[in-house]
């Protein structure tokens, strides 16, 4: 499987631009629904019960995905 990191694929000045409100909400939202997912969708997706429950607990502003 391909990791892709946000940033390695996106320019700097979009890693670095803030998110509008809407975007950030929509982070948030997306974020709060892995805590949702059952084990067997986590393991769809590629994750486990522990990385999901830390993307959950990630502030809405931190939206530049690590490498």
């Amino acid at each position: 499987m391909t990791n892709l990191c946000a940033a390695q694929t996106l320019p700097v000045s979009r890693r670095t631009a803030p998110l509008s409100l809407l975007a950030m909400l929509r982070l948030h939202r997306s974020r709060r629904a892995l805590t949702g997912l059952s084990d067997a969708a986590l393991l769809d997706v590629g994750l486990t019960r522990a990385e999901a429950d830390t993307e959950a607990r990630r502030p809405f502003w931190d939206h530049v995905i690590p490498c």
